[in-house]
């Protein structure tokens, strides 16, 4: 039996080095294609197509391993708490990593031209280096099992990014098109969810850390 609890041990230490390694990717991959956004940058839009390949794999992997110790373990309580939440935290990562090349497809459409004038640039590679920030923020909280001092402004100050994208949108000098309106639109939007899913991370890190479900919990505007 003894043998038996420290295998399972070994494999819950195994699956939080993974999904740290996940959070890792997930956040070199803002990084890349928030500096590819910027710079109309073909080899880092590349970079983080590759690093999105790299963090779907794991989350496949990521996966398989719970079903594993769902199926061979039939853990309880807290050990059960830990897989159930380990699996929904690598779903949020993957998803991170969907929403990550939608934005690098976004500048590999565009390239060699900017996927955007320069002022509404800077209010998106604004949003990207805040999306980047929160999932290195997660990934803290991920390799802890305890939240991260998120800053309670990530989510307040994305929603006013988001406004200042769309009243610049409506401004008729910067865009003169609504299929380019729309396209911009959405990198900003990608990089909101971003932040979401982030959010959710952190509370699942809660819940593992107190048992308080999600949707049991105060959110950071309250």
């Amino acid at each position: 039996m003894c043998r038996v609890r420290t295998q399972f041990t070994r494999e819950l230490i195994a699956l939080t080095n993974d999904l740290t390694l996940m959070c890792r990717l997930a956040h070199d991959a803002a990084e890349r294609v928030t500096a590819a956004l910027g710079d109309a940058d073909l080899a880092a839009t590349y970079e983080a197509f590759a690093l999105d390949e790299q963090l779907q794999k794991m989350y496949s992997a990521c996966e398989a391993r719970t079903v594993v110790l769902l199926a061979l373990q039939a853990p309880v309580a807290r050990d059960l708490r830990h897989v159930v939440t380990a699996t929904q935290i690598a779903s949020e990562l993957s998803r991170i990593g969907w929403l990550i090349s939608r934005v690098a497809d976004q500048v590999y459409k565009c390239h060699p031209e900017p996927v955007a004038p320069q002022p509404l640039m800077d209010i998106l590679t604004t949003m990207g280096r805040l999306a980047a920030h929160c999932t290195a923020l997660a990934g803290e909280s991920v390799a802890t099992g305890h939240q991260s001092p998120t800053p309670e402004s990530s989510g307040p100050a994305m929603d006013q990014l988001h406004q200042q994208l769309h009243s610049a949108l409506a401004n008729p000098t910067l865009t003169h098109h609504t299929e380019a309106a729309i396209d911009i639109a959405m990198v900003g939007n990608h990089f909101e969810r971003c932040i979401d899913h982030t959010a959710r991370i952190d509370r699942l890190i809660r819940f593992l850390d107190t048992g308080i479900p999600p949707t049991a919990q105060p959110s950071n505007t309250e």
